[in-house]
């Protein structure tokens, strides 16, 4: 039962029940004015704490904003790209959601905290100020009244009338504050269910505003969650694949390391003990070097390294070998040693130990020793072949395929038994037999072992059906423009690929096609496509761990493909496209910078640079292509682009048009980018694996005859007139901008690879070196 009403009639009665509904009102008041109190103190503490969770979000936000992930190998793909500026994307979200809360925060203190400090202050504080008097009166009437009742009454007439008249007033008075006191009283009771209430519904109001901004916010971001989740799927589906390869890499490596040694410009290289001659009574010392050495200049070059401080512990020593013996264990008390003369140090040999007499061995050889260098490259024969019976294999698994198992979920992902496998390929293979396997109607071939049985053909292949020869090719488009410059570059490669090999990649990617299509039931997306047949159409001739890197841009080109089959394979390609070199790869181009993490570049076409330094006039430049980093969510993914060469061979070049000395192939090629090596192999036609060779090649080729002592090629570029075949806006101060036709003086090689630079209308800086054509 609520509070009963204080009658104003009841005032002048002033009855004990009149005076219990007093008190009732009274406690009443009281226990609103500690609910306010404990209130307010609930809202300030909500205000700190919202505002401590502020503080710490807006941490959390900046410290997501300045990470940023680092990507191995020399270009990242689009998915790679959003899920690194994620971070960024979700520090964005957390800071306007912050914003919110920082609203929300003073609306509290406005509409909660100020206005029932009010009420209580000015409301409940006037009504403690009223009961205060009320008590006061209600003590000094009845106290008078007892008083006047105590009189004698043998007092004189006048003295007791002038009694009577002290008290009438004085219950009067009474009465009229009592009649005031109860009508504040019940105007509070009524008064507190809008004073008090209407606060609360603005903090609420602001509570709900908030969250409604979240709500906002959120939806505004979901687009972008399902568009990362799909980003952080497809990252994951080729690290599965790259870390299958990475391991089974290394297990190889781990089984036999001597098959595995990456060919390079060192015909010899590795960790070796030098002993170093301390004056009498000392001895002597074995210090840990890295060593280097070159056959075809007997250049040998060694860097002190001290594996517990992680570097190197001295300047790197160069010399020119002269000769090498072998130290036998009756000579020293180490095994495993050998001496070397340098050319500059006749009769003082110094004194080399190995890690094992293996090792010794392969150095003692590498260093005109006895025996020859025995480069373990191992080569596999496969009886697989672009031939009538592959074709017939391939449009057998296919046909089947389609007919029993289209929907089947994880269609070419899920494997078959690796001996029934093996029996169906051999029984497919057999010309005797071929025709006679039924794959469509029998019921002893399950589809995986179909499936797994073609992609095992496809793998067996004596080279992969995209190539060795166009491998880095089709890998540069992957890495590099616009969704529709991707498409058009495999377009073009492809229609470059042998005609054999062209017509089975047109009946697979079909049929792949037809596989995405009913993703809905099988779950075999287009993506998901990519990362199982990247490996097995695309492989490159040397097993490096930058190759494998290198398996999420050839899982992009099957997409590529797939997406496009129509054009790529029933059309023929743009004939203004310029055509990629027949070089692995592309020269560099203008290089990304870190500033390209926090905006794109403008879109700007290709030019086409040649290797040559000076071509005949009637070679001409191709068309343009686009460069640009997009931000499409497809699957066609990566970033900078790099730019081809011209396809024309270069002639043979007198000594006007040698690069550099001989001396300084081994920093020439090292600041080459890693894929660039092997292309230049590739480019001249010399056999990749056989190094020594490679390199007489490249020492012939590319370096002047030591008798002259110069360098006259970089002389023929250094100080060189230059005309830009393409506009240029600058992203960068340091930058030039230009249009077509613009003349740079005085062009030279910048140390930014990819740049050169030169001076236009007298200002000098930096020329992106494939937009340019030297003069």
């Amino acid at each position: 039962m609520g509070l009963q009403p204080l009658e104003f009639s009841d005032c002048y009665l002033d009855s004990p029940w009149f005076r219990e509904r007093v008190r009732a009102h009274e406690a009443e008041l009281e226990k609103t004015n500690k609910f306010i109190k404990e209130l307010l103190k609930d809202g300030k503490n909500l205000i700190a704490a919202t505002k401590n969770l502020s503080a710490a979000q807006r941490k959390f936000a900046h410290s997501l904003r300045d990470f940023k992930f680092e990507f191995i190998g020399d270009a990242e793909t689009d998915d790679e790209r959003y899920i690194d500026a994620s971070l960024h994307e979700f520090s964005n979200f957390l800071k306007n959601l912050e914003e919110q809360r920082e609203i929300l925060a003073l609306s509290v203190t406005e509409t909660l905290i100020k206005p029932l400090e009010r009420f209580r202050k000015e409301q409940l504080g006037a009504v403690k100020e009223e009961k205060k008097k009320f008590d006061k009166e209600t003590e000094k009437n009845y106290s008078l009244l007892e008083k006047h009742l105590n009189l004698s009454a043998k007092k004189k007439e006048l003295q007791l009338q002038e009694a009577d008249n002290q008290v009438e007033q004085n219950r009067k008075h009474f009465y009229e504050l009592s009649l005031e006191y109860v009508c504040k009283l019940q105007e509070i009771q009524e008064r507190k269910k809008f004073e008090c209430v209407e606060p609360v519904l603005s903090f609420f109001q602001g509570l709900f505003t908030f969250y409604h901004q979240g709500y906002e916010l959120a939806k505004d971001f979901n687009h972008y969650k399902m568009a990362l989740q799909i980003n952080l799927q497809n990252t994951r589906n080729r690290f599965e694949g790259t870390r299958s390869e990475v391991e089974e890499l290394m297990n190889k490596i781990r089984r036999n390391p001597q098959e595995h040694k990456r060919a390079n410009h060192f015909t010899m290289e590795g960790y070796l003990y030098v002993q170093e001659k301390r004056p009498a009574p000392f001895g002597s010392s074995w210090v840990k070097h890295y060593c280097m050495y070159r056959k075809e200049t007997k250049k040998f070059s060694m860097i002190p390294f001290e594996h517990r401080s992680g570097g190197k512990v001295g300047d790197a020593e160069l010399f020119v070998l002269t000769y090498c013996t072998k130290r036998n264990t009756d000579t020293i008390d180490r095994r495993f040693c050998f001496d070397l003369e340098a050319s500059d140090r006749p009769g003082v040999p110094v004194t080399m130990q190995a890690f094992s007499e293996e090792d010794r061995k392969l150095w003692m050889e590498a260093l005109d020793g006895k025996e020859a260098v025995s480069m373990n490259f191992r080569i596999f024969f496969y009886s697989a072949q672009l031939d009538k019976i592959g074709f017939t294999i391939i449009k057998k698994c296919i046909s089947a395929v389609e007919t029993r198992g289209i929907n089947d979920q994880g269609l070419y992902r899920v494997v078959g038994v690796s001996s029934k496998v093996q029996r169906l390929l051999s029984l497919l293979m057999d010309s005797k037999t071929c025709n006679e396997v039924d794959l469509e109607n029998s019921v002893d071939w399950e589809v995986k072992t179909i499936t797994s049985a073609m992609k095992q053909y496809l793998r067996s292949l004596p080279e992969p059906l995209m190539t060795y020869e166009l491998h880095g090719e089709f890998i540069v488009p992957a890495k590099s423009g616009s969704p529709e410059s991707r498409v058009n570059a495999v377009h073009f490669l492809v229609h470059k690929l042998p005609e054999k090999n062209k017509e089975m990649l047109d009946i697979l990617v079909k049929h792949l096609a037809n596989v995405s299509k009913h993703a809905k039931r099988n779950l075999m997306t287009v993506a998901n496509l990519g990362v199982v047949f990247g490996p097995t159409l695309m492989r490159p001739q040397e097993e490096t761990v930058a190759a494998i890197m290198d398996l999420k841009f050839q899982n992009i080109v099957v997409e590529i493909l797939i997406e496009n089959h129509e054009k790529i394979f029933k059309t023929l390609p743009d004939a203004t496209f310029p055509e990629p070199i027949s070089m692995s790869v592309s020269p560099p181009n203008a290089p990304p910078r870190q500033s390209r993490r926090q905006g794109q570049r403008i879109k700007r076409p290709l030019a086409v640079y040649n290797l040559c330094l000076e071509l005949d006039d009637g070679d001409s430049h191709s068309s343009p292509r686009e460069d640009t980093p997009t931000g499409s969510m497809d699957s066609l993914s990566s970033q900078s682009p790099t730019p081809a060469f011209s396809s024309s061979p270069p002639g043979l070049l007198d000594e006007n048009h040698l690069i550099m000395d001989s001396g300084d192939l081994a920093g020439w090629t090292t600041n080459l980018p890693a894929q660039s090596r092997p292309s230049m192999v590739s480019w001249m036609n010399i056999p990749s694996a056989n190094p020594a060779a490679t390199n007489a090649a490249l020492s012939t080729f590319f370096f002047p005859n030591p008798a002259t002592g110069t360098d006259k090629a970089v002389e023929s570029v250094a100080h060189r007139k230059a005309r830009a075949v393409y506009p240029c806006e600058a992203e960068h101060s340091s930058e030039l901008s230009f249009q077509i036709g613009a003349i740079f003086e005085d062009v030279q090689f910048s140390r930014e690879p990819g740049w050169l630079e030169g001076t236009l209308n007298g200002k000098r800086g930096l020329i992106p070196q494939n937009y340019v054509q030297f003069l």
